[in-house]
């Protein structure tokens, strides 16, 4: 893992319906900020595929996770994080499709000012579907 002890640290979690993002204290879980494909903003977008024939079991694409991580981009801003670490090692193990879905989350963090230790490494992914 790349992140050391003085770090705030990304965890994402993904599901075929959510993408989840919160950013860790250092040597703790307390969750300092998050942002979700959950929240209000994104309720009549995922309603909307709800009504779709045939219905997809997958909600959130890579705008949504751009979105999301510009969300959290502000809010880590906002309460003077500007550097965070991923672990570099999680994120390679997803799935392929998975992989290059949140891609545009970390492009997101960088384009608010958000500094991302490791995210180098997952340029090696490939260019973002969307």
């Amino acid at each position: 893992m790349c992140a050391t002890q003085s770090q705030h640290v990304l965890r994402l979690v993904l599901s075929c319906r959510n993408i989840t993002a919160h950013v860790t204290q250092p040597g703790t879980s307390y969750i300092v900020a998050m942002a979700s494909s959950t929240e209000q903003e994104f309720l009549i977008q995922n309603r909307s595929k709800l009504d779709h024939f045939p219905r997809s079991h997958h909600y959130w694409d890579a705008k949504v996770a751009s979105r999301v991580g510009e969300k959290l981009g502000f809010r880590l801003k906002g309460i003077g994080v500007s550097n965070i670490a991923v672990d570099v090692n999680e994120e390679i193990s997803r799935p392929i499709h998975r992989r290059r879905l949140v891609l545009p989350l970390f492009d997101s963090l960088r384009r608010v000012g958000v500094e991302i230790d490791g995210a180098d490494r997952l340029a090696e992914i490939g260019p973002s579907m969307g």
